[in-house]
Parts: structure tokens; C-alpha cells; sequence
């Protein structure tokens, strides 16, 4: 055997460990994938295309790279992967080739209340080393400026490892935090008017909190507390019984004969709900939150989350405070003109930190921007700048659409940094809808043809010159561009915005026509979304649609997302005579067995977790009992299975006929899922789909201004068009659409333009051009003006 293996190294002129070019995908079945095969080159750039939901992200996500991050933490001792995730093995029947795969994905960043974009990215931290080294006056180590650590004291005795003891005295451990706000930097106060109806009983339903029903167990230990009186209406309530019912400390009582702890209900929402990151919330508690909440800056500390202390320690004049607050582009600058030559290797650290941040087009930020507060496409090129500068090279990076939220000037660049990545030896895989990122990869790989069960085929691998005279849906719209409209509508009246000065606006006025299709644009950073979402959300009758991620378990699925299923349920429990909670897997319908989720899931610590399906619903998730009771003919599981142009069709005449249903129904054919299956889990949606999912739900809300933010997200070329009609339809129908886009072909059918800039952070915040599409191209006006005048012609 190893003569033969030597002989055959010697023949071939390429040795045998330099043969291994290619990523070899054999029997690919993950979601909708139909048993695919295909080989990936090493060391190029490809870009993975086809319509949302075609099965791009099941590919290339959800078996290359989770394939190889499997097989790495394997690598790791049974200890350690005791206390890592446990990832099963994607359904392929071939992996080979594989190299360390890095996901850089759309998935927005931690939303947590103390993380910024200087603690993400490790700026503070090497800023926290940098002030206890050169500040004055001194004040502690690097621990006395975080934010996130409390100063403490602390008297007693101290024991050390070899057991000798030391009586302490008023020994302090530094921290930055201020103890006024935690180091959150904001404190909030709440709206009573928004937690009880002070008219009404605590019988009849005075706490408007969620989840605090009348007749529920949470008021339950309020009225029967003997606090209170439950029949009187809150007004007439003595100081006292207002101050038990609302600030009462914990006490013992016994409510409904079981012993229970008493509490008043501010300390308890504080605790269950204000304590707790608004993103991470339920969405009706959210909204609860949101209402009950006024957040104010924290006095103590002006908003900088520190203490006098680390605030009084300054480098040539500034405090760490005021050096996070400045733009990235200007922080560089200050840290060049630093002479400190006991801390070179640090500053050369840093200047390398922020000169990727302006490279990647993100010199706009300032370090003490809350994480939760980016766009999902400035939170994946955040995520981007830790591997720029990496000296790692025959890896794979995995990007999922990184063009989004990016202005056609920002994609130039963001091409060339792929590129760069691609040229320094890895294999770099990009998931991508737009025409300007598609044109530079090496190779391309187009998936399809269709959505969800009419997806999952290779349609094309090859070049994009291939791609282009390949027929394929793709292939077909690479080359689309939309014309400017013949006839712009000229809107009925206007919104008025005045002295706009959020953020990076300088004082901006300006007037949005109503009744039309108005598009605000302009670089990433320009101040679109401080305009917008800063002046004119949360006023009556508008309805904002912004970016933020939509959250969902595997016991998610469009039906309980958008609401549908709570009609339909009516209607089976109505028709059936039996109570509606019968016709939810989360609720009294379920499986005993498999508690509704249809699978079983088996833990085995460090190993793979199995799933098998349920032998007594057979993966249906309901009862037997339940699935007796029909609805034209249908029982619930086979409603739930259908897709949602078959639902349409279903709930639109007969028995079945549900009006409330039908318009949910309608809304979602309308965004281009009519494929989705209704009770299809949310984990396995890709991120189009979700971001679709949510505009379906949100445009069934009373409004008469509609604003959305980059509704193309994660839209292939052939649905843009299906997006434009959806918005004509809207605005045809006496609505006002305003929309934050980048995309050029929205902007050509636009009835208006405002563009802003004309750059990002403190080099934006003006208005650039207001007036038509066909005035922009006439004029060429800022960065946008050329580039839409390239994209129709003219």
C-alpha cells in the first residue's frame, strides 16, 4: 500500500496534499434541499443566488458551515463540549474538503443594555488600558473605568492561597460604573396612567399590564390579599391601600389556599419586565414597556454610564466619556496625535481597530452607540472588522447578503474587502441577491427555481457570464433595470418636519407629500433613519416597519406570527361545538407526549441531540381526539400544512369561508410567500423570508402612513418588482408610503426623493436633492444622483 501511495506521488508531478481544490457537497437533503451535489472551489469567491427561500442559507449555512463547525468543536475535549452548544449533524451524505469555516451573518447583535460598539468590538477595552496608563490624575487599573464594574468596599478577613490571614479595613475595588443608573446611562420612570385604570376595580380589570387579567391568577394575589378592596375602583383607594397595592415590600399572605409572596406591582413589573432588554421581550409586552417606560438621561452621570471618578481622569483634556462619544473617523485622528511612546504596541492596536471601521464604511459610529441600536447590515460589517486585519489564511468566510443597508457607493467597497479576503488564500462564500456583488465572484452557484418546496435544486453552477445566458430565474433578471415612471403622482397635501437635529441633522426642514411614494435615500450614516424614525414614528395613524429581527421558537410558525390561527381556531371550535384551545399544539390540543412540537427531542450531553418524531401524533403535534373535528373537510393539521396561496383559496368561499382569515392570507401572497407552509417552524425561514413574514403582519394596521425601512432586504431581482406593485397598491388605495431604501430600482419608481448627506456621521445630516427620480438623474446630484443615473441609462 505505501509503495503504491509513493509511486504515485512521484508520477504526478502535483503533490497529492495539493490536490484538494474543492469543497465536495454529496446528497445535501437539509430543509428544502432535494438530495443536491455540487463542487465548491477553494481559495475563490462564490456567490450563492436564487429566490428567498430557494434553500441558499440551508446550504450554505445550515450544512458547509455548520458541518465544519461541528467537526471543530469535536476537536475539543468532552469536558469542554460539555459547555458548548451541542450542533447535530446536517443530512448530507458527503462532506469533503472542508477548512474552518467563520460565519459572518445578518443576525443583529446582542441587544443588550451595557453592550456598545466599543465593548463588541474591544475598542473600551484597550481604551480602559490606554487611560489608566497616560490619565491624570491617576485613579485605579483598567477596571476603574468599565462601566459594567461597580466601585466596591469591603472590610474583613482575607485569606490567601496559602491560607494566611489578613484583617482588611475599607479595602476598595475600583469600578467605572455609576450606581446611580447601573451604568445603563439612561434611568426610566413609569406612567401609572399606563399600568391601572384608576376607574375601574381590580375585579373589573384596573391593571392594564400584560398578563394581569381580572380573573387570572397574577391580580388574584391582590385581591385576595386583604390589603385592598377589591370591588372599589382605584380612585377611591386611602393613600394606604395605594401604596400597598403598588410599593408594598414582599410579604408573606395566603391566596386561593396556598401560601404565596406578596409584592406590589411596580417592584414586580420593574423586575419582570423593565429590568429586562425591550428587544428580548414578547412583542405586546414590548409594546407595554415602551408605553409604561419614559426613559430619561441619567443626571448623575450625563448619560456616560461613569462615575465622577473615572470621569475626572483625562488625556490631553479628555475624559474616556467624551473620547467614546466622538466619530470613529475623528478618534483616529486623536489617537494618532498621541505621544506616548510607552504604549506604541497599544495605539498601533487601535489605529488599526478604527482605520478598518473606516475602511468598512462604519467611521460614522462613535464607540458608545448601544449594539442593539445597528441596522443588521452595520452589525455584520462590525462583525466583519475583527478579520480583516486576521493573519488566518486557508479558511472559509461565510457572509450572508453583506451588501445590505449598503448605498451602491458602500457596495464598491465592500466588494473590494471580499476580494481582498478572497486574495490573502481563503474560500470565501457569499450569499447575495444584488446584481454589483454578483458580478465579481469567481464562480457562481443559483438555486432554485423556485421557493420552499419548489426550491432546493442546483439550477446553474458556473460563471456569471454563464449565469447570465443560462435562462434561469436569476440568470433572466441579472441585468434588470427599472425606467423611470412616465407619470409621478404629485400627493395630496404634505408632512411637515421641522428643525430635525437627532443624531448627525443639522437642523433639517423638510416636507414629505402625502398620498404618494416617497423614497429617502442616501449613504449608510447620512441621518435617513434618524429623519424618519426620529420625527415622524410613533405619530398617530403611522405605522413604522422598521428592521429589527423577528424572534420565534420552533413552536413558531406564520399562523401564530401573524395572527392567523386565532380566527381559525374560532371558526373549527365554532363549527365543532368544542372550546378553540383545542385547535393549539401549544395549548390544550397538544400531544401529551410530544407536548406539541411533533418531534421528541433526546439529549445526550456533549453529543448530538436526536430528534425522532412523535410515534403517537405522528409528528402531527395534536391529539387523535383533536384531529376528528374538521373544518371543510379539513382537520387542523391539515389546515396548518397547507401553503398559503392554498389556504387562500380555502378560506375565501364554502364552509371554510373566514374573512378575518382571507386578508392575513391575502397580505402574505401579496409579499411573495404564498409558498410558506402555515404552520412551517420560524427557524427554518431564512432571513428574506422573515423580514417579509414581518411586513405581511405589520400592513394589516390601521394607518394612513406607512413607513418601511429597506423592505428588499434579502429580495431576489425577480421580487422587486411584485414589492413595487404591492406599494402602488398601497398608496392607490389612499395611503402615504415612505421608504428608506437603497435599492435603485425603488428609487426609479418613486413619485419623490429626498436624499441625504452628502457623507456619513457629522459629514451628512443635510438634505442633498428633493424632487422626482427623473430631476436626480438630470441633475446628477450627490453620490445618488450618479450612481441612479448609471443604473437607468441615462
Amino acid at each position: 500500500m505505501s509503495t503504491d501511495t509513493g509511486t504515485e506521488a512521484q508520477s504526478s508531478s502535483v503533490p497529492l496534499a495539493d490536490s484538494h481544490e474543492l469543497i465536495k457537497v454529496e446528497g445535501a437533503r437539509e430543509n428544502n434541499l432535494k438530495d443536491i451535489s455540487l463542487q465548491i472551489p477553494k481559495r475563490r469567491l462564490t456567490a450563492f443566488t436564487g429566490v428567498s427561500g430557494s434553500g441558499k442559507s440551508s446550504l450554505v449555512f445550515g450544512t458547509i458551515a455548520a458541518e465544519s463547525q461541528r467537526m471543530i468543536n469535536e476537536t475539543y475535549s468532552t469536558f469542554v463540549q460539555g459547555f458548548m452548544p451541542s450542533l447535530a449533524r446536517p443530512d448530507v451524505d458527503v462532506l469533503e474538503g472542508l477548512t474552518t469555516a467563520i460565519i459572518v451573518d445578518q443576525e443583529r447583535m446582542g441587544a443588550n443594555a451595557r453592550s456598545t460598539v466599543g465593548t463588541v468590538t474591544d475598542a473600551n477595552a484597550m481604551l480602559r488600558v490606554l487611560f489608566s496608563r497616560l490619565g491624570t490624575p491617576y485613579i485605579g487599573p483598567a477596571v476603574a473605568f468599565s462601566f459594567n464594574i461597580p466601585t466596591r468596599k469591603a472590610s474583613g478577613v482575607l485569606t490567601d492561597a496559602r491560607g494566611e490571614k489578613t484583617i482588611v479595613r475599607e479595602a476598595v475595588y475600583h469600578g467605572g460604573m455609576c450606581a446611580e443608573c447601573e451604568g445603563r446611562g439612561t434611568v426610566s420612570d413609569l406612567d401609572l396612567t399606563a399600568i391601572f385604570d384608576e376607574n375601574k376595580s381590580l375585579l373589573d380589570g384596573a391593571i392594564l399590564v400584560p398578563g394581569y387579567t381580572a380573573d387570572g391568577w397574577m391580580v388574584a394575589t391582590f385581591t385576595e390579599s386583604g390589603f385592598v378592596d377589591p370591588n372599589k375602583p382605584l380612585k377611591d383607594f386611602t393613600k394606604r391601600e395605594l401604596d400597598d397595592l403598588l410599593y408594598k415590600e414582599p410579604v408573606k399572605i395566603r391566596a386561593k389556599g396556598i401560601n404565596v409572596t406578596y409584592e406590589g406591582l411596580i417592584p414586580k413589573i420593574r423586575k419582570s419586565m423593565f429590568s429586562k432588554d425591550p428587544d428580548s421581550l414578547q412583542p405586546h409586552i414590548r409594546a407595554f414597556v415602551e408605553r409604561a417606560a419614559v426613559f430619561a438621561s441619567c443626571p448623575a452621570c450625563d448619560g456616560t454610564r461613569l462615575n465622577d471618578a473615572a470621569r475626572s481622569s483625562r488625556i490631553n483634556g479628555l475624559n474616556i466619556a467624551e473620547v467614546c462619544a466622538m466619530q470613529i473617523t475623528d478618534l483616529a485622528r486623536w489617537i494618532r496625535d498621541l505621544d506616548a511612546p510607552s504604549v506604541a504596541p497599544l495605539k498601533g492596536n487601535l489605529l488599526h481597530l478604527f482605520d478598518s471601521f473606516v475602511e468598512i464604511g462604519l467611521g460614522y459610529l462613535s464607540l458608545d452607540r448601544p449594539s442593539g441600536t445597528l441596522s443588521g447590515g452595520e452589525a455584520q460589517r462590525v462583525k466583519m472588522i475583527r478579520h480583516l486585519g486576521s493573519s488566518l489564511t486557508d479558511v472559509t468566510y461565510v457572509f450572508d447578503e453583506p451588501t445590505i443597508g449598503l448605498h451602491p457607493h458602500d457596495i464598491q467597497r465592500m466588494n473590494k474587502l471580499l476580494l481582498r479576503l478572497r486574495d490573502k488564500g481563503n474560500t470565501v462564500l457569499v450569499v447575495e441577491h444584488k446584481p454589483e456583488a454578483i458580478a465579481v465572484a469567481d464562480h457562481v452557484v443559483d438555486l432554485g427555481p423556485g421557493a420552499g418546496t419548489a426550491g432546493g435544486n442546483i439550477c446553474y453552477e458556473g460563471t456569471v457570464e454563464g449565469l447570465r445566458a443560462s435562462g434561469t430565474l436569476t440568470g433572466q433578471h441579472l441585468d434588470d433595470r427599472a425606467k423611470l415612471k412616465d407619470k409621478i403622482r404629485k400627493g395630496k397635501g404634505k408632512l411637515e418636519i421641522r428643525g430635525a437635529s437627532e443624531h448627525n441633522l443639522k437642523d433639517v426642514d423638510v416636507d414629505i407629500p402625502l398620498g404618494a411614494l416617497v423614497v429617502v435615500t442616501g449613504v449608510a450614516g447620512s441621518g435617513k433613519s434618524s429623519l424618519i424614525h426620529g420625527s415622524l414614528t410613533g405619530g398617530e395613524g403611522v405605522v413604522a416597519i422598521d428592521q429589527s429581527g423577528i424572534r420565534g421558537s420552533r413552536r413558531s410558525n406564520p399562523a401564530t406570527y401573524t395572527g392567523l390561527l386565532e380566527p381559525i381556531r374560532k371558526a373549527f371550535a365554532k363549527a365543532n361545538g368544542v372550546k378553540p384551545a383545542l385547535f393549539s399544539a401549544n395549548s390544550e390540543g397538544a400531544c401529551p407526549e410530544c407536548k406539541g412540537a411533533g418531534v421528541i427531542y433526546t439529549e445526550l450531553g456533549f453529543m448530538d441531540t436526536v430528534s425522532t418524531p412523535c410515534e403517537d401524533c405522528e409528528g402531527k403535534g395534536f391529539q387523535a381526539a383533536v384531529l376528528v373535528y374538521k373544518l371543510g373537510g379539513r382537520n387542523i393539521s391539515e389546515v396548518l400544512g397547507m401553503s398559503v396561496s392554498a389556504a387562500e383559496e380555502f378560506f375565501s368561499t364554502g364552509e371554510a369561508k373566514i374573512p378575518a382569515a382571507h386578508a392575513i392570507l391575502r397580505r402574505l401572497a401579496d409579499v411573495g410567500l404564498g409558498y410558506l407552509a402555515l404552520g412551517q417552524p420560524l427557524t427554518t425561514l431564512s432571513g428574506g423570508e422573515r423580514q417579509r413574514l414581518k411586513l405581511a403582519s405589520q400592513m394589516g394596521e390601521k394607518g394612513n402612513v406607512y413607513i418601511l425601512d429597506e423592505p428588499t432586504t434579502g429580495l431576489h431581482l425577480a421580487d422587486v418588482e411584485q414589492l413595487l406593485a404591492l406599494l402602488d397598491r398601497l398608496v392607490e388605495s389612499g395611503k402615504s408610503v415612505i421608504v428608506i431604501e437603497h435599492h435603485q430600482a425603488v428609487m426609479a419608481h418613486a413619485d419623490w426623493i429626498i436624499d441625504l448627506g452628502p457623507g456619513a456621521g457629522h459629514d451628512g445630516g443635510n438634505i442633498v436633492f428633493e424632487g422626482t427620480p427623473a430631476e436626480l438623474v438630470a441633475a446628477r446630484a450627490g453620490l445618488t444622483g450618479q450612481h441612479l443615473a448609471d443604473y437607468v441609462g441615462a
